[in-house]
């Protein structure tokens, strides 16, 4: 999805290993942001652990350093991994938008297991779901694919998800859209990595991103 730069001021910042660039309104102390892309990159924590990143947009637009922290995995992702067999690997990812009232808004979610064997991944599945907040939130698209499945040197996998919002904030309907993207790839050593992108057609003081994988 393009974003067109509807303001005069841009920023970019590297921060911790994210990159975010936004675009924002030439009122001193805007309210509301426009064009807003958060881009984040995690190292895949060790079994039974999980990182996690957040971004929270400031009051002058500008998003504030990423947080980073690291603790157990849910017990979803344990049970997951308990019931996967001995040669598997197991990874799951997932990438939330929430207001300034910690109101979950938007969602991607993702699944991946692969099987190694002679330096090759022999096989490779992922599952993803979406969970749109109830209060005028709605999936106006999604896709996902694998670059490979099946006896590869590396599997790469990406998942989309576009949301749309007509309600009490925006009747029209025009106003926000959220697009979230989730990237992992599975290698054959074992390891993999994920990445996480997610663009904001409108957004407010407050609201912030979390994701991680675990």
């Amino acid at each position: 999805m393009s974003i067109a730069a509807v303001s005069a001021v841009s920023l970019v910042a590297f921060l911790g290993g994210t990159t975010v660039a936004t675009a924002q309104e030439s009122d001193p102390a805007p309210k509301s942001c426009d064009g807003v892309r958060l881009t984040g990159e995690l190292p895949v924590p060790a079994p039974g652990q999980a990182v996690s990143g957040q971004i929270t947009i400031g009051a002058d637009c500008k998003p504030e350093p990423v947080s980073v922290q690291h603790g157990p995995a849910s017990t979803r992702s344990v049970r997951t991994a308990t019931a996967a067999t001995a040669a598997g690997h197991q990874l799951r990812g997932w990438n939330e938008m929430y207001d300034c009232c910690n109101i979950r808004m938007t969602g991607l979610y993702t699944a991946s297991s692969w099987d190694t064997a002679n330096g090759r991944v022999t096989t490779a599945t992922q599952e993803w779901n979406r969970e749109p907040w109830d209060a005028g939130w709605s999936l106006a698209s999604q896709t996902a694919k694998d670059d490979c499945a099946t006896d590869c040197a590396e599997v790469n996998s990406e998942a989309h998800a576009d949301f749309a919002y007509q309600g009490v904030f925006d009747p029209t309907g025009d106003w926000y859209d959220n697009t979230h993207h989730s990237f992992v790839q599975l290698k054959a050593d074992g390891t993999a990595s994920c990445r996480f992108d997610v663009e904001l057609r409108h957004t407010f003081v407050g609201w912030n991103w979390r994701y991680g994988c675990e």
